[in-house]
């Protein structure tokens, strides 16, 4: 089902529906922008929700940009760690609805 050759379908999207598409497009570019929170942060942002949503086109395109951005290895790895963290925590506390 992944193959970032499905991404040529966004085009298709976009014509089938352009206003809501343009929007998407405004509103990522927004949010992903240089501001209060730098966009290399942002990028590691994205990378620990690709990766809780377990996204794999969204892994994939974020490790790029956050490279791209200057992340290093090391950040990107904490990163991970970060979400793992988060993703196992939501598991301990969720686990707590199996108890008496």
């Amino acid at each position: 089902m992944y193959d970032m050759a499905n991404l040529k379908k966004l085009k298709t999207l976009g014509t089938l529906a352009p206003a809501a598409w343009e929007g998407f497009l405004a509103f990522d570019k927004a949010a992903m922008a240089d501001g209060v929170i730098p966009a290399k942060t942002k990028e590691l942002i994205a990378i620990a929700v690709a990766l809780t949503t377990q996204c794999p086109y969204c892994i994939e395109i974020h490790s790029k940009r956050a490279k791209a951005a200057g992340c290093s290895e090391a950040e990107i790895a904490e990163t991970v760690m970060v979400a793992a963290a988060l993703r196992a925590g939501g598991a301990v506390t969720h686990g707590t609805h199996c108890l008496e």
